[in-house]
């Protein structure tokens, strides 16, 4: 059952890369929410907010081309919460596909730990803030909040958070993972991951 379902996924990720890779990030950013409201607030079914999961599952998945990530990173520098026909609401899963890629292509030593090491300090000096910080502007914007004070409130402190966690999960990631399982071995961590972001997201 479970090689059966490895080879079928193997297959996805040759076939479309990008879709597979975006609607497994959807799928693991909902249960992160899912798991949020069910296992932290302990709100139960009738009260869980599926507007809530909904919007954690746009921010996961959606499509765009692989050069939509630098145009975006600097969009969001100037503010600007729109780019070509694509909103911040389906960014994580194509961008960090995007991500991994350019990391495998650009960021190579002939020392591998020197390698694994660059890649790991340019994804938590570059990525990790910028995306924490579209994650948190997103979510504000959809609800209807203010994104200003969103960010001012929480991007330090969950991107602190974020350096305890990701630096040791991002080295065995380059370090032992091929690029094509990078974005699911982070979309797996991620559930526990992204129950954090959406509770802090909610207070």
């Amino acid at each position: 059952m479970v090689v059966s379902l490895l080879r079928w996924y193997n297959g996805r990720l040759a076939a479309r890369p990008l879709l597979t890779q975006s609607i497994t990030t959807a799928v693991l950013f909902a249960t992160g929410d899912i798991t949020a409201q069910q296992l932290v607030d302990r709100r139960g079914l009738e009260k869980h907010d599926f507007a809530r999961t909904g919007r954690m599952a746009l921010y996961g998945g959606g499509t765009f081309e692989p050069l939509a990530l630098p145009l975006f990173l600097l969009r969001a520098r100037k503010k600007v919460m729109k780019f070509a026909n694509v909103t911040p609401t389906v960014i994580f899963g194509p961008a960090a596909t995007t991500w991994f890629n350019f990391l495998a292509r650009r960021v190579t030593f002939t020392n591998k730990r020197v390698e694994t090491l660059a890649r790991v300090f340019i994804d938590q000096s570059v990525f990790a803030p910028t995306m924490i910080g579209v994650f948190l502007s997103s979510m504000a914007t959809m609800e209807g909040a203010s994104a200003k004070e969103r960010l001012e409130k929480t991007w330090w402190p969950a991107l602190r958070t974020n350096w305890m966690v990701w630096p040791f999960v991002q080295t065995i990631n380059f370090a032992f993972l091929p690029l094509q399982y990078r974005v699911l071995f982070a979309n797996v961590i991620s559930i526990g991951w992204n129950s954090y972001l959406s509770w802090i997201n909610s207070k």
